[in-house]
């Protein structure tokens, strides 16, 4: 049996410079399995080699697409027999959304050492329970993509700005995301178009199971079952249901709004006209052409073709602050 089992992907971003120092790391600590992935169609056999290891804590080492192919594969696969471990998820990837959550961030080595210590006592004050979004097409026998952080609308379009435009430059994450932010900002509130500016958000169509629908154009739009949102709001003051929802008008009033709340720490908890919360265990988009990424995934709305989210039953996790 092992402490910590560690899956890593030597071919995320952040490993490049990261993994001979997490390689000497684990060769001083014996009581560390770590399994090296050359790409995530190997992430199925990296999980049924640490079942026999019966680690009290599995660590996910990898970007975000690393993440979601191994929460996907820990919930489909059945390698632990129904009774995972908390999952633990470095600081490592461009985003680190679900690393924040969980109380990881700034050096993933010092997270590292931080899981080792707390795993090696009782670990009951750390774990917490997370539903994860599964999403699919609405077909029948369709097999989910896992996730826990879902961008949608012009949100969607400016991680995809990011991506293709802005890493590129090889600037800090935190530079590249405020530029992003910035030419988003001024191309919704000016109106403007250009190549070196995000595309504009396409029309969408979002269906809530008893709750009604909401239609239109949006600056942003997020479901997520983190417990931290973006805004500086906090996904459980939105409600209690599984998934939260929040999406923003496309108009520069209900934008400029929204922020001005947020910097007050409000959101959630005064009414914005533009600004629309909501929750649920089943959610349905629909648009004649819309992407989404989920967990640095993308998937595509189109007609006829909805994107489908519906929750899942809880999933244990390790939160360093207890």
């Amino acid at each position: 049996m092992a402490l910590v089992a560690l899956l890593s992907n030597p071919n995320s971003t952040g490993n490049k410079s990261l993994l001979p120092a997490v390689r000497c790391y684990c060769a001083r600590h014996p009581d560390i399995f770590h399994y090296e992935v050359e790409d995530i169609t190997q992430v199925p056999k990296a999980l049924e080699m640490i079942a026999r290891v019966k680690p009290k804590v599995l660590v996910i080492n990898g970007g975000d697409g690393t993440v979601q192919s191994a929460l996907t594969e820990l919930y489909h696969g059945g390698h632990f027999n129904g009774n995972p471990p908390p999952v633990a998820v470095l600081p490592n990837g461009k985003t680190n959304l679900i690393a924040l959550d969980l109380g990881a961030e700034g050096d993933p080595l010092v997270a590292l050492e931080r899981i080792i210590e707390v795993a090696k006592g009782d670990m009951s004050a750390h774990i917490v329970a997370r539903e994860m979004i599964a999403l699919t097409d609405g077909s029948e026998g369709a097999r989910p993509v896992l996730g826990m952080f879902l961008g949608g609308a012009g949100l969607a379009e400016t991680i995809l700005y990011c991506r293709h435009k802005i890493y590129p430059l090889g600037l800090p994450n935190g530079l590249s995301h405020f530029l992003a932010a910035v030419a988003v900002m001024f191309s919704a509130i000016f109106g403007l178009k250009a190549d070196f500016l995000p595309r504009r958000a396409k029309p969408v169509s979002v269906s809530f199971v008893r709750k009604g629908e909401l239609q239109g154009i949006f600056s942003v739009l997020i479901v997520t079952t983190l417990e931290k949102l973006l805004l500086g709001s906090k996904a459980g003051e939105v409600g209690r249901g599984n998934m939260k929802f929040l999406a923003i008008d496309q108009r520069p009033g209900a934008m400029i709004h929204t922020i001005f709340t947020s910097i007050l720490g409000r959101i959630g908890r005064h009414k914005v006209n533009g600004l629309h919360l909501q929750e649920g265990d089943s959610i349905r988009i629909d648009s004649e052409q819309s992407s989404v990424v989920l967990d640095g995934e993308v998937f595509e709305a189109k007609s006829g073709q909805p994107i489908v989210l519906r929750s899942t039953p809880p999933v244990p996790f390790l939160r360093l602050a207890a």
